[in-house]
């Protein structure tokens, strides 16, 4: 749980481990609203902190600042358990998510698993929404995601900035994994942050922040290292990708893991545009070696643990 102290009255923050983004927990006298809902094999300790956060309370709104699995995987176990919830997200995928199609929801490009869920609000970039007793604007960030949007709280400034800036960086810009040029938008976002000038951060991944100033300058020296040589951030992101399916799976063959990867769209994409001419196999094999040199994972006979 992240320090309270930081926070105004009804916020409350979920620090969740990898795989699954932070939950907000929203509260006021009148109804609660939930701001993200981790990853699908979470989704029991996600119902489980919001049941016990509301003591009988129905939670009335789930709020997603983008559509990724890990902020979204839980939707579909909170509508079952609150048949009345509404369901508010950002625009710029709504009939995808209306007609179910994954490959345009990232879930099976990437090779994540994200249970089908419906929508029944759309939260639209430009609009001021209260929540918590607080007035909250919803400002686009695009670059991490196309259609993410970032929270921003005035009277407190406070801002949940999802995937577009943690304190130790930023999320993995994925347009550009699948070739489509973003990097200009990471640092139009992060602009768009500082001109915000929130004195808290609760970041989608970690700890709430208060050292804004070192965190933007940290993203803005990662974000020029990648524009400036791209393939460093396919690497990184092709890494990112090995690293979640681990963590999801704990531990797996070789084999069967190599088998998985192959058929994931965004590793073969990124394999014929970063892979330098070496074989599907072998550059995944390199990719795993380092994985294993950073710490993340380890092998042994054959097997894969996550570490």
């Amino acid at each position: 749980m992240s320090p309270t102290r930081q926070l105004p009255l009804g916020v409350r923050v979920f620090e969740r481990g990898w795989l699954s983004a932070n939950n907000v927990l929203l509260q006021d006298a009148d109804s609660a609203t939930l701001v993200d809902s981790g990853y699908v094999t979470h989704q029991a300790q996600t119902l489980s902190l919001v049941t016990t956060a509301l003591q009988g309370r129905p939670l009335a709104r789930l709020v997603n600042t983008h559509l990724h699995s890990d902020h979204c995987g839980g939707n579909h176990a909170l509508q079952a358990q609150y048949p009345a919830l509404q369901t508010w997200i950002p625009p710029g995928l709504s009939h995808a998510v209306q007609d179910w199609r994954e490959a345009d929801l990232s879930y099976q490009p990437t090779g994540q698993n994200c249970p089908a869920f419906s929508f029944t609000h759309l939260l639209q970039p430009g609009s001021t929404q209260r929540w918590a007793d607080m007035d909250w604007q919803v400002h686009a960030a695009p670059g991490h995601d196309p259609h993410s949007v970032i929270l921003f709280a005035p009277e407190h400034r406070l801002l949940m900035s999802a995937d577009a800036l943690w304190q130790n960086g930023f999320g993995v810009v994925f347009p550009e994994l699948a070739g489509v040029a973003a990097f200009d938008e990471v640092a139009q976002t992060l602009d768009l942050i500082e001109r915000l000038d929130p004195a808290t951060i609760i970041p989608g991944h970690g700890a709430v922040f208060t050292e804004v100033a070192p965190a933007l300058a940290l993203a803005r020296s990662k974000l020029a290292s990648f524009a400036q040589n791209p393939e460093r951030h396919a690497r990184y992101g092709t890494k990112v990708l090995l690293k979640f399916k681990l963590l999801e799976w704990q531990r797996i063959s070789k084999a069967d893991f190599c088998g998985w990867a192959m058929k994931v769209p965004y590793l073969n994409d990124l394999h014929q545009r970063f892979g330098q001419g070496l074989s599907l196999d072998t550059w995944l094999d390199m990719m795993l070696a380092e994985l294993a040199r950073s710490g993340a994972m380890h092998e042994h006979e054959g097997i894969l643990h996550d570490a």
